[in-house]
Parts: structure tokens; C-alpha cells; sequence
């Protein structure tokens, strides 16, 4: 598994994969209320401007001292980053990896809209009560997917634990 430091700044999708272990009532802007629940959040992003992915998720990495820009900023206050999942790819593959990622889920997304203000999906954000194995998330978009990119492997600096 890599480190934040072997980040490079192209263009990609991230999963961020945050543990909450209690319950909060975050208001996400204009967004609404997010009931956040004790269990790990998947929320999908993706980095195509400057400093790429590499930015963006250094950026998530900083639980602190930022400006609250994105939706996941705001549950990114109350949860603990265990690990990023990534690609570096020039398409654009956020909405694949969210609809992905909620067929590996049982239950609505927290917050309808969250992380998806511009496009078409229902949420950016699922919740389970612990991490998808990797390889399983990996599988299904090779299956569903011609010619995607690696996903790769982060751990944050405050992950304890095995991978799953």
C-alpha cells in the first residue's frame, strides 16, 4: 500500500473511505442535514484540475485548518480517513465508481445529492458497516469497464489495522 507521499498529480478518481464512531448531525451547506451513523462512509471524488488527484486527496488528508469547499469536508470534521482508493485516468469515471460502490451497499445514500451537485446521480456518499474488500471493488470495474486504469491503494497516517 502506498503513502501520501508517492501521490502524483494527475488527473483521476479517488475513494475516500471515512469511520465515524458516533453519532453526529452535520449540516452540509446548503445541502441539508446529514445524519452521520456510526460505520465507514465510501465518497467518491475526482481531481482533474491542478495538482490532480494528488492535490485533491492531499488536501482530504488535512482533517484541519481548511476551508469547508466540498460536501465531504463537512463529514470529513466528524469521521477518521482510514484509507483513499485511487486512479490516475483521463476519463472521467466518478459517477461509474458511485454507482459501484451503491451496489455494494444495502440502504438509500445519507444524504441525497452529497458529493453529486453536478451531475445526475442520486449520491457520491455510501455508508456500510465495514469496508468493501478491494479486490472485489476492483473486479466489478474491470467487468463493467474496458480499458480502466489500476486502482490503487492509500493508508493514511492514522489507519490502525489490516487491510480488508
Amino acid at each position: 500500500m502506498a503513502s501520501a507521499n508517492a501521490l502524483r498529480n494527475d488527473a483521476g478518481t479517488y475513494l475516500l473511505w471515512l469511520r465515524a464512531n458516533e453519532a453526529h448531525t452535520v449540516e452540509v451547506g446548503r445541502l441539508g442535514t446529514l445524519s452521520v451513523q456510526p460505520g465507514v462512509y465510501g465518497y467518491v471524488g475526482s481531481a482533474f484540475g491542478p495538482g490532480g488527484v494528488g492535490a485533491r486527496v492531499r488536501r482530504h488528508l488535512r482533517k484541519r485548518d481548511k476551508a469547508l469547499h466540498w460536501h465531504v469536508d463537512y463529514l470529513r470534521a466528524v469521521t477518521r480517513l482510514e484509507a483513499v482508493w485511487l486512479t490516475y485516468d483521463d476519463v472521467r469515471r466518478e459517477c461509474t465508481w458511485a454507482a459501484h460502490l451503491r451496489a455494494l451497499s444495502v440502504g438509500d445514500p445519507p444524504l441525497d445529492g452529497f458529493g453529486a451537485s453536478d451531475c445526475d446521480c442520486p449520491s457520491h456518499l455510501v455508508r456500510f458497516t465495514s469496508r468493501p474488500p478491494l479486490p472485489v471493488f476492483r473486479e466489478r470495474l474491470r467487468a463493467a469497464t474496458h480499458g480502466h486504469a489500476p486502482v490503487h491503494a492509500l493508508r493514511s497516517s492514522d489507519e490502525a489495522g489490516e487491510d480488508r
